[in-house]
């Protein structure tokens, strides 16, 4: 339960990081983000 509340705190903040690049024009910024962030959720995955 407490790992679902933590991985939906990183999401929203991802979120938020991603609205906020996009705000300032950073794309290469943003794409680097997306690729970290969906190897943090692959790696979350493989470990449970």
């Amino acid at each position: 339960m407490l790992g679902l509340i933590w991985s939906l705190i990183v999401i929203l903040f991802l979120i938020w990081l991603v609205l906020l690049l996009l705000k300032i024009g950073g794309a290469i910024i943003y794409l680097l983000l997306v690729a970290v962030a969906v190897l943090f959720v692959l790696q979350f995955f493989t470990r449970k």
